[in-house]
């Protein structure tokens, strides 16, 4: 078998060789200084320890010789600068004092913990207000101005007098309120008012009497939109038992909550429910001060009535939710149809009447006849 030529086995632009290794393709040796290794294998770790181990020593030596030579400086302050700090705070114990004496705290407020700043909402009140189908424009007006009053509440159209009430519970749920105000209207001239708790109850019914919108001229107060109001109960809703939980309902249902997102944190109005001929009044002031300089004093406010205001009738109390037992039930209370009954009765018939005054003068005429004289024949 004829061979082939010289280096016809070679690699193209190399030196290696089937099968062979030629000088050019061994690893070349560093004709340098050898590597040093210790004996566990690592190359030099023992000098990278030792030369990281003096530099820290250094260093600290450096730190604590800086320190000494700190402390050994002696700490001398100019007799100017002593006298100046003094004055600054003799000046400022002089300008707390001026400050405590012209503002006195009589009331304690700067302790009192209940006027600190607390921005959550806390106590989530709200309140439905709605009102029947078939209502007057007085008794819408009157609706609206409740609305005006709380700004807690939430509105519903018309409701349905065909529906039962135990709807509203339904209502309340989707309107995720825990207390429902119900107008209801009557034969267009009676008006109801429900005041309830959801969705255990109980339930409180009143008739309304004695409407005066705040659109009236006479009552010219006024009060900032949505600021929280003031409640005052007499001295009745703390002693009578029906009387204490009317004064819970209607807090809860008229008080607006703390830090509520569409309440200001102001007090410049104030509701007032009195107790008075087995009705309650309800009446609606604004708070102001008598001079400009009297923004701050308590003692020195005066009341000037926005309305609306109105009279409650108590009728009945619910255990539960617009049903359930009856709590309390008003033994003075009429109904409007009885009342309109009873005025017709004694104004009907007025000839019947007169009869009965020309019967009732007959009596008296017999009651006083004299009985004859004998002597008044003697002088006949």
């Amino acid at each position: 078998m004829a061979k082939g030529p010289k280096g016809a086995n070679k690699v193209r632009g190399g030196n290696k060789v089937r099968g062979k290794k030629t000088k050019a393709t061994q690893k070349p040796v560093s004709r340098g200084k050898k590597s040093r290794k210790n004996t566990d294998g690592s190359d030099g770790e023992g000098d990278v320890k030792k030369r990281i181990s003096t530099s820290i020593a250094d260093e600290l030596q450096q730190i604590e010789r800086e320190q000494e030579e700190f402390l050994d400086e002696p700490m001398v302050a100019d007799k100017a600068d002593v006298e100046a700090a003094a004055a600054e705070l003799a000046l400022a114990a002089d300008g707390d004092g001026d400050k405590e004496e012209a503002k006195p705290d009589p009331y304690l407020l700067a302790d009192a913990t209940y006027i600190q700043k607390d921005t959550r909402w806390r106590n989530k009140q709200r309140t439905l207000v709605f009102h029947s189908r078939g209502v007057t424009s007085r008794f819408r007006h009157l609706t609206e101005d409740i609305k005006k009053l709380l700004p807690h509440h939430k509105t519903e159209p018309k409701f349905d007098k065909n529906s039962s009430l135990n709807d509203i519970n339904e209502v309340c749920e989707l309107k995720n309120c825990n207390n429902v105000v119900y107008f209801e209207s009557r034969k267009g001239k009676d008006l109801y008012m429900f005041v309830g708790r959801m969705p255990r109850g109980p339930t409180m019914k009143f008739q309304v009497l004695n409407i005066h919108t705040s659109s009236e001229p006479r009552l010219a107060g006024n009060c900032l939109l949505g600021s929280r109001p003031l409640l005052h109960f007499d001295k009745a809703f703390s002693e009578v038992s029906y009387l204490k939980l009317m004064k819970t309902m209607l807090t809860q249902a008229f008080g607006t909550p703390r830090n509520h997102p569409k309440s200001k944190p102001f007090h410049d109005h104030i509701m007032t429910f009195h107790w008075l001929d087995k009705k309650i009044w309800f009446r609606h002031y604004q708070i102001s001060p008598e001079t400009t300089l009297d923004e701050n004093d308590p003692e020195r406010q005066t009341l000037t009535e926005i309305g609306p205001r109105f009279c409650l009738s108590p009728i009945r109390i619910l255990g539960g939710s617009f049903t359930g037992e009856s709590l309390y039930a008003s033994k003075d209370y009429m109904s409007p149809t009885a009342m309109r009954v009873h005025a017709k009765k004694m104004a009907a018939n007025p000839y019947k009447n007169q009869l009965i005054a020309k019967a009732k003068r007959k009596e008296r005429i017999l009651a006083n006849i004299q009985p004859e004289d004998p002597t008044d024949e003697a002088f006949v």
